[in-house]
């Protein structure tokens, strides 16, 4: 096969580029829940037949590092027997997902028989039935306490999926309505990507748009390899730690030992503490992810992140630790934890490397989901899960760090939405939502600040919450001398005049209307020694407010 010229492939790259922006776009506008149609918590990719990563859209990143693992199940499951019209689906974290809550829609592309492409929808959903309500189950210890367990399935054929199944899925979840709703989004995404395919199929052929892919590919490693060539050699160790495991454990470490070499990295997280009896362990895809975007996160922002721009990193892990469990074990909280705490140990120990390029560490989650009644809606229970006052990321040679920016996991790809279409959807009342004044770390560039939130409940009838998450005793990495940034404190205020100190992993936790959840997220880690920030900049922080 002859590769197409350079004008070609740009122009190629560009459209594969944004088919997916659009079909981000149709799941923004059809999908029926506040977790996908506000929060945004959802990735589209494409894929080639071989499930190498051809473009993905600027979504959630822990996500899109770990598609291609589910395009490979779906390859290992069916091989041969996949044809055109085909839709099939899984969430298992041990064949191809990163965890229950996140469902993944996959659709095969052809051209004149022969299979060139997956289109690929992931998307986290609002319940996923087990134990507890959202999603999150604190008190797991095995993964069949966590939810509905899905490994591929074919859920369709001749682009029509079968209700049965369909059936099946939605009534093993507490809201139905709304999980069925969405996966109809993520059906009707993923053919989308297809059709856009097709056209470009049609124009260029199988043959000149698989050569194309391979060169796109390549120039993306030829990329990667050039900016790695430029930093040092040498081996290092980071380190990060969890909070806990919700059974007792606490600073459970996170180790990456990192080796440079010319245009080549080694990633070794076999140093890292044993898996725990709780949900912070980490599936092997979500591990993968959580490398891939320490390293994407490194290099300049126009390198296309594909396959090929993830070719220099080789990744070492030992199953049976906290970034890959064994088989069975819960891992519903890995998409956030452990994955933050992989993507700080390893730029950790890459700051020693390039040192101009490695940020503050970004906040951690600290998950609240609440189940009950809207008197305006009797007829239908509501979960929510807690966006807003999300935490600050970490500061970086170029400036401070952006102020309630979210996790590193997903990198500003999470959004808390309208405070006042939240109060629309749920009886909830906001009445605070602002910065965190003193979270952010300090700094040469100081890290961005975490938020506040004052979320007063309006339900009609008692609620409950379960929380997950991380960070009330460790805040986001200082970098380089900068300094950590500020842990969570969440505290309920109850009706009744009594209030608690939330913990990050709780299930059950009653709730009444009146009861206030004072939110105080974490922020951003600073860069540099903070005795080398500019005097104006610390002025500028006291009138706004924010010291």
């Amino acid at each position: 096969m002859t590769t197409p010229d350079p004008v070609t492939l740009s122009v190629l790259d560009n459209r594969f580029r944004a088919i997916v922006e659009e079909m981000g776009e149709a799941m923004l506008r059809t999908t029926y829940s506040q977790i996908l149609n506000s929060s945004r918590d959802f990735s589209i990719a494409l894929c080639d037949a071989q499930a190498r990563l051809v473009a993905q859209a600027d979504h959630i990143p822990v996500h899109v590092g770990a598609m291609p693992y589910a395009v490979q199940a779906v390859r290992d499951a069916f091989g041969e027997t996949v044809r055109e019209g085909d839709v099939y689906l899984l969430n298992d974290p041990y064949h191809g997902g990163s965890h229950l809550p996140d469902l993944t829609a996959i659709v095969p592309v052809f051209c004149q028989g022969r299979l060139v492409f997956w289109s690929v929808v992931r998307a986290h959903h609002t319940d996923i039935g087990g134990a507890t309500h959202g999603g999150y189950n604190p008190g797991a210890t095995e993964i069949w306490q966590e939810g509905l367990r899905i490994p591929p399935i074919l859920l369709g054929r001749d682009r029509t999926p079968r209700e049965d199944l369909v059936r099946m899925i939605a009534t093993n979840t507490r809201l139905p309505r709304e999980v069925r709703g969405d996966l109809m989004a993520m059906i009707g995404a993923a053919h989308l990507g297809e059709r856009r395919l097709l056209t470009v199929l049609a124009k260029h052929g199988a043959e000149g748009t698989v050569a194309a892919v391979d060169a796109i590919l390549a120039l993306s490693e030829a990329h990667a390899r050039r900016i790695v060539a430029g930093w040092a050699d040498g081996e290092w160790l980071g380190e990060a730690f969890l909070d806990d495991d919700g059974f007792g454990g606490t600073d459970i470490a996170i180790r990456a030992r990192v080796t440079k070499r010319g245009d080549s990295l080694t990633v070794d997280l076999s140093e890292s503490d044993p898996q725990t009896p709780g949900f912070v362990n980490s599936s092997y895809p979500n591990m993968a992810s959580a490398v891939r975007m320490a390293f994407a996160f490194l290099l300049d922002p126009e390198v296309a992140k594909n396959d090929g721009c993830f070719r220099p990193v080789d990744i070492v892990a030992k199953e049976g630790t906290v970034v890959w469990a064994r088989e069975g074990a819960p891992v519903t909280m890995c998409t956030s934890h452990c994955s933050n705490e992989i993507v700080e140990a390893v730029v950790k120990a890459l700051a020693n490397a390039c040192p101009e390029r490695a940020m503050g560490g970004w906040g951690r989650r600290f998950r609240v989901a609440i189940k009950g009644r809207d008197a305006r809606r009797p007829d239908r229970p509501f979960v929510w899960h807690l966006f807003h006052a999300r935490p600050g990321g970490g500061g970086s040679s170029k400036g401070d760090g952006w102020s309630t920016a979210g996790e590193w996991h997903s990198a500003g790809g999470l959004k808390f939405g309208s405070v006042e279409m939240a109060e629309a959807r749920f009886p909830l009342f906001f009445a605070k939502h602002e910065f965190r004044p003193g979270s952010a770390g300090d700094g040469t560039y100081r890290g961005g600040l975490g938020g506040e939130l004052e979320l007063r409940l309006e339900t009609d009838g008692p609620a409950v919450a379960n929380t997950a998450g991380d960070g009330v005793r460790y805040g986001a990495a200082g970098m380089l001398g900068g300094r950590d940034g500020a842990p969570h404190h969440y505290t309920l205020n109850r009706a009744d005049g009594t209030s608690r100190d939330l913990r990050t992993k709780e299930v059950g936790i009653p709730l009444a209307p009146g009861d206030v959840l004072h939110v105080r997220a974490g922020g951003g880690g600073g860069w540099g020694p903070p005795d080398k920030r500019d005097p104006a900049a610390r002025a500028r922080d006291a009138a706004e407010g924010l010291l």
